[in-house]
């Protein structure tokens, strides 16, 4: 533990909370992928079967009982108690361009050929694209509440600490895992846009992020 992963954890903790009271106070679901969650609730939900077979600290096992925890309260309020102000025509990034070459690759590129290994693997995959639904609806309405911005921003937040936790690992702890740091960095790269328009704007308009999810030849409905 360092503080850069400390932060990171904490970052992306107040993203998701963010998000809950957001939906929570609001009473509305508006403007947040319900694809996106789904897809963070798989990511949760296959790193974090290891509950069942070892114990690291408390703090391990309460942050991943708490992501695990609030990614399937989300689904519920967007699924369910708030269902009826979901923007699911807005909401139309097909998935299954991400889940199932997610799966491919986890197989074929892995630390162990092992169930847990490869659900482990698919997880981390899965995560550094996790978030292209919900970019691709804000770039299809053009525009995203203040609420949703914060959510974004600390979720890059917390990779972009994450990518600086794993310099410092390898420079202090000579750890390095390749498949971690290569999908952070592919989540942090997705995640550049948003920032600078963060910043220097204020607000989400990015033709960047519209370009890169709707190519001519596979255009999602």
């Amino acid at each position: 533990m360092n503080v850069f992963r400390l932060t990171g954890d904490l970052s992306h903790l107040a993203a998701i909370i963010i998000l809950l009271l957001k939906i929570w106070k609001s009473r509305s679901c508006a403007g947040i992928s319900g694809k996106s969650q789904l897809l963070f609730a798989m990511v949760f939900t296959t790193r974090y079967l290891d509950l069942f077979t070892s114990f690291i600290s408390l703090y391990n096992t309460s942050m991943k009982l708490i992501y695990v925890a609030c990614s399937y309260a989300t689904i519920y309020l967007i699924y369910m108690k708030f269902k009826a102000t979901y923007d699911g025509n807005h909401d139309t990034f097909r998935v299954e361009f991400l889940v199932v070459p997610v799966g491919g690759l986890s197989f074929l590129v892995n630390h162990d050929f092992s169930p847990l290994e490869i659900l482990w693997t698919f997880s981390i995959y899965l995560e550094s694209v996790a978030i292209l639904p919900q970019l691709f609806m804000i770039s299809k309405t053009g525009e995203a509440e203040t609420i949703t911005t914060h959510y974004l921003f600390f979720l890059g937040l917390y990779r972009a600490l994450y990518l600086i936790n794993w310099i410092w690992r390898f420079y202090f702890e000579g750890f390095f895992d390749l498949i971690a740091v290569v999908a952070g960095v592919v989540q942090t790269i997705l995640y550049c846009d948003f920032f600078y328009l963060y910043v220097t704007k204020g607000k989400w308009h990015s033709n960047f992020i519209q370009i890169l999810l709707m190519p001519s030849s596979f255009r999602p409905d």
